[in-house]
């Protein structure tokens, strides 16, 4: 592991345990040349499961693309890192099999913004709902209320 401050890649782990309710590991790490101290996370690699886009065509399953469209809905939202990575561990956990639709995963996340904050499912269930007019905007922010 390369240290972010000096790049020597001569490091230790000085502590290792579960984080996000198991889902991956936390390790705290030294670096052997500057002694920064620095925190990883070891996390089970999705790689091979396909995500089947609207038009058909497949794309490997990839977390980075997850958590950015994640947090660009939570975008100034009162938010944590560590609420973003629970909601990005709890649809990965739900995906099943080599392939998953994006409606699917899609799907997963709006649950998982909506149990957290509901102006950041509305942002997001407008892009993936491609919103046309206030009209659908409205609808949504009804059906919130409701429930």
């Amino acid at each position: 592991m390369k240290c972010p401050k000096c790049g020597s890649d001569d490091d230790k782990v000085l502590d290792s345990r579960a984080a996000r309710e198991g889902a991956a590991i936390r390790r705290r790490r030294e670096c052997l040349n500057c002694s920064y101290r620095f925190t990883t996370y070891e996390e089970v690699d999705r790689d091979e499961v396909q995500v089947v886009k609207r038009d058909g065509s497949r794309q490997t399953f990839d977390r980075q693309k997850l958590d950015k469209a994640i947090r660009q809905a939570c975008g100034k939202r009162p938010i944590s890192d560590e609420q973003i990575r629970t909601m990005i561990d709890h649809v990965v956990a739900k995906i099943e099999g080599d392939e998953v639709k994006a409606e699917t995963i899609a799907e997963l996340v709006m649950d998982e913004l909506h149990k957290t904050d509901e102006v950041a499912y509305i942002r997001f269930a407008s892009v993936y709902r491609q919103f046309t007019d206030v009209a659908q905007f409205l609808s949504a922010i009804t059906e919130i209320v409701r429930k």
